[in-house]
Parts: C-alpha cells; structure tokens; sequence
C-alpha cells in the first residue's frame, strides 16, 4: 500500500487541501490503487500548498501546489512511484526553501501524524520529558538554562531564569501557562505547532511543570484557531490515555495535567498578566507589576507563563543537551527561531533557521522578494507593534540585540513585506489605530494617546501644519513608550518612529505646503 501525505493544516486548508485528498481516494479507488492517505501539518511552505507528498524507497517525493483538477494527471504521471510532472519538486527535504533550514522546533512538523502517539516517539518524542523525570528539577531548570533559551513570544527573557524563579517562591501549588493567544500580524508558528505537532507542546509543558513543582497548566488559545483547538484537544485526551498527563506521569511520581482554555478575540490577552485576568474569568487588563507573575501569578500563585515556541523548545534541549542547543545562533540568542515571512512576499512561509541571517537574506534570497515583482520598500518585524525597516537596513542580522540597537525588535519572528507602493504615512497611522482599538483602556498614554495619534496623523497627512503636528507626533510618542503600563502602548510608537525616521518623505505630501 502506498502511503500519501496531505496537510490538514488550516492555511492548506485554506487553499483546498481536503478537496485534493479527497479526489486522490476518489481517483485511487477508481484505479483499484491501494493508498493510504494521512492527514500531517503543514512543512512551512504555504507557496506550494496543497503539497502532496508520496512515500517511495527513496524518500518522500512531493507535488504542490496541486489542485483537485490535476490529481488524474498526478496519476497518469505515476503519482505512486513519484513519477515525474509539472508540479513534482522532487525529494521535498531538497527543496531550495526547507534544505537551508536547521528544524529543531519543527522537526516533525509535516512529517507525522499529529495525534500519533507512535509517530511521535519514532522520532525523538518524549525522551526529553524521560530525561527530565531522570535528572530532576533542579538539574532540568540547570540545563534550560545553559542552553540560553529565550521568550520566543517577543520579551526575549531567559526561560532557565524565569523557571528558577516560580520554583524558588514559596506557595502551596504552581502553575504553568502557555501562551497561545499568537495575535501579530503575519505570524502563524502556534498554530502550525498545535495542528501539526500537539505532543511537543505537552511534553514541554510537562518538563516546566517537573521543573519547577506544577500540577496544573493552561494553554491559552486563541478564538480564531478553531482547527488547531480541535487538534489539540485530541492530543490531550492520547496523551493521558497513555500516562503522559494525570495523576502520575510515566510512573514517576509527578500530577500534572493541561485544559485548554479559549480566549474572545483580545489582543491584549496577548500581555502576560491580561491573560492570567481572562483565565481567571476576569476582563482581559493589564495588571501592574511588581508582583511579577513567576511570583504572584495565576490565582495568585507562582507561575510559568511561557509562549508555544518556547516551550516546544525545551525537550529538545532536555533530549540534546542544553550545549547542544546553544550551539545554534550568535551573541546572546542562541538557538534557533521559526521565521514566519508574509505579506507581499514570493515565497512565504515558516523558515526555521539559527539566529544571525541577515533581514537581507531572509527577505531577498530565502522570501524570493516581492510577489509583485516590484523593489521591496519595507520590511516589518516583530507584528504590529514592531519598526519598519527599509532596505538600508537589510544588513541588520535577525538577533534580540542587532533589532534592538537599531530601534526594532524580532517579537514572535513576523515578517511582513511591503513593496514600493505602500504608503508609509498611512501604515503608522494604522498602527495608532490598532492600538486604540485593542487598547484594554487601563493605563491613559495607551487608551488616549493611541486615539490623539490617529488624530494627529490624520493631520498630517491632510497637510495641515505638518512640521508642528510631526513635532507634536515625536513628543506623543515618547510619552506613550515610557508611560504606558505593558507593551501595547509602549511598542505602538515603533512603527510610527520608524516610518518617520526611515520614510520621512511620505509625512509631507505635495499639497502640505499650500495648506499651511
């Protein structure tokens, strides 16, 4: 029997994924063919899907992007054997795109079946978790630690430190939160992760929880990922079956066990301490810290609040060693971060890569360029609160502290390409907007001021003294980014100085000048 891989994650889904593997039974049974059809996540690379894969002696042969309509010539060509066509890029592991990457987080994404117990073991799953039971806490917190691990959600702090920290507190009971809420713009790592491979996140989860003494997390989704939600209940429900979660995890002593909770569409439960409110049943609001939540977090006790990527890090820096990990990346970030590319953009998709690629070569040589065909302009990284960085700037090597000395930030690894005909002085305009809409209203530079930016914006770019309201503009922006409780209204200024700074020249239209 012939094996055929097809993604049901929701981007292919999107583009027609479940139509094609239904014409490919359809077309099989019609031939009196013996296929196996299975259902994996996406590898990444969404420009070829629906991508086919066929399993043959010599490895997995694929085809994309392929429309129901051309399954009979898939057929006709030998689809079964890997035969040649039009749409055949070879053994997909040699493709230009997936064979400059070093997947560790997504190592099986694509690969398997997601809510395969025996497939995930088969390559490498759960003996992180083993290894952590083995050694301990203290020597498990040891080895996150040495591997320089870091918030993949956009704050970059060391994971092996904020560990520490919850298990050092003194509390009757711990938690351990997964961040899931992945709301920036042109980002899609999560949920690729829960659609495609489930077991990573709760075999991670479940380390922090033997690390730093948890019996119970949460993993924080949100509303707009209904298939990954689907996908990860079900992995869930395997998981304990099996002894992975419960009352006495693979016999080694440890409770701990994981609900998924999903959250009403809130950018700013994407904040740490609003999540830990909406878990709570609370309105989704920023709380003050002090007390930080590793001290004082879910009800009130010391809690892990840890992004999706990061945690789907930790088996295997428990399974490869905390040196091995390290290994991958360049000054203070180590390891390596799933680059999501979007926008206007010729190849987009996830690129898993160590730290240190250049934005040039992310965007010109591994992104293809433009879908346009036309000269990039701009690149954002980092979401919607994140700078706008031209092409002089494509030297700027993807890495924490590189973005942060020139004024941006890697955030959840988003990119988002604009080509020559975007329009600068409306895209920080947006940005005041996005925050106002999404503001939680709490502090008053973020519910106020995002609202008199937009304001102010719209006056420039109407031409009304323009050099005044560009000075009033600066000043808000200051005031926002130093006075604001969390990130929300701290970061909204970034894309707003940087279009300033980098595209000065759409802030004064022709008319500006009569106006005043």
């Amino acid at each position: 029997m012939t094996r055929i891989f097809v993604s049901k994650d929701a981007a292919a889904l999107a583009l027609g994924a479940d139509r094609v593997a239904a014409k490919i039974a359809a077309e099989a049974q019609a031939r009196g063919a013996a296929v196996e059809i299975i259902r994996t996540g996406s590898r990444g690379m969404i420009f070829l899907e629906p991508l086919v894969e066929v399993e043959t002696a010599g490895g997995r042969i694929g085809y994309g992007p392929v429309k129901a309509s051309d399954v009979a010539a898939l057929f006709d060509a030998g689809l079964l054997s890997g035969g040649a066509h039009a749409l055949s890029i070879g053994k997909t592991e040699d493709h230009p795109f997936f064979a400059r990457q070093t997947r560790l987080t997504f190592a099986r994404c694509g690969i398997i079946d997601p809510v395969s117990l025996d497939d995930y073991a088969a390559l490498g799953g759960w003996r992180g978790l083993q290894r952590a039971i083995e050694i301990g806490p203290a020597a498990t917190i040891a080895e996150v630690t040495k591997s320089g691990l870091r918030g993949r959600g956009g704050a970059g702090f060391p994971t092996g430190i904020k560990w520490k920290t919850v298990a050092d507190a003194p509390a009757d009971r711990r938690y351990v939160v997964c961040n899931a809420d992945e709301g920036d713009s042109g980002t899609f790592a999560d949920r690729m992760i829960m659609e495609g491979d489930p077991f990573a996140l709760i075999e991670g989860m479940t380390i922090a929880a033997i690390a730093v003494g948890a019996g119970k997390g949460y993993v924080y989704l949100r509303s707009e990922y209904p298939h990954a939600a689907r996908t990860f209940e079900e992995a869930l429900g395997v998981a304990r079956g099996a002894g992975y979660l419960g009352r006495d995890v693979l016999g080694s002593g440890h409770a701990f066990d994981i609900e998924l909770r999903i959250g009403a569409g809130a950018y700013v439960c994407g904040e740490e301490t609003s999540l830990l409110e909406s878990l709570e049943g609370k309105r989704g609001v920023v709380r003050a810290k002090p007390p930080l939540p590793a001290h004082k977090g879910l009800f009130e006790r010391p809690t892990v609040v840890n992004n999706v990527l990061s945690l789907v890090a930790v088996p295997t820096i428990l399974d490869r060693g905390g040196e091995f990990y390290a290994g991958f990346g360049m000054g203070r970030s180590r390891g390596t971060m799933p680059l999501q590319i979007a926008g206007n953009i010729r190849f987009g998709g996830l690129f898993e890569t160590a730290f240190g690629l250049t934005l040039g070569e992310i965007v010109e040589e591994i992104g293809g360029g433009t879908a346009s065909g036309r000269p990039v302009r701009a690149v954002q990284c980092g979401g919607p609160l994140g700078a706008y960085f031209p092409p002089a700037l494509f030297d700027t090597p993807f890495d924490y502290e590189a973005f942060a000395a020139r004024d941006g930030l890697i955030g959840h690894g988003g990119l988002v390409v604009f080509d020559d005909t975007v329009e600068m002085a409306k895209m920080a305009r947006f940005a005041m907007e996005f925050c106002t809409i999404e503001s939680c209203g709490k502090c008053t530079p973020c519910r106020i001021g995002s609202t008199r930016g937009v304001e102010v914006i719209e006056r420039i770019i109407g031409g009304v003294k323009v050099d005044e309201n560009i000075a009033l503009l600066e000043d808000l922006c200051q005031t926002m980014k130093f006075g604001s409780l969390c990130a929300l209204g701290g970061l909204a200024p970034y894309p707003v100085l940087s279009a300033l700074r980098h595209f000065r020249e759409d802030f004064a239209p022709p008319h500006a000048l009569a106006a005043e």
